[in-house]
């Protein structure tokens, strides 16, 4: 689409939100709480591993980003968000528990038990 207008811009934007907003409803969204709390209990590292298991299982997925979550004491925060089920929040994720979080969870369907904080894990 060729933007030749104010209101050709406002078109394009109100598409390309649209179909953002239904692929964020369609899509697995993984999403890492990085405050100042989240940094300093090793976000930035469970963040790039998360980053990396994706790449290497090819996995469509959405990986994000967050501010505060609001459990400080159980940082560092990973929720997961798959379509259809409820959201279940991670607390003291890290990096080496990533692969298996990812495989139980995305992968297999099965919640991992040991590290939900809120959520049911059945």
């Amino acid at each position: 689409m060729r933007v030749n207008s104010v209101d050709d811009l406002n078109k394009l934007k109100e598409r390309l939100q649209k179909e953002h907003q239904l692929k964020e409803q369609t899509d697995t969204i993984v999403t890492v709480g990085m405050s100042t709390c989240g940094i300093a209990a090793g976000a930035r590292k469970v963040y790039e591993a998360i980053l990396k298991e994706v790449e290497k299982r090819n996995l469509n997925i959405i990986v994000k980003k967050t501010g505060c979550i609001g459990l400080c004491e159980q940082e560092v925060l990973v929720e997961v968000a798959c379509p259809g089920r409820q959201k279940i929040l991670y607390g003291k994720v890290k990096p080496e528990d990533v692969p298996k979080l990812l495989s139980e969870h995305i992968v297999n369907g099965n919640v991992s038990a040991e590290l939900v904080v809120v959520g049911k894990a059945s």
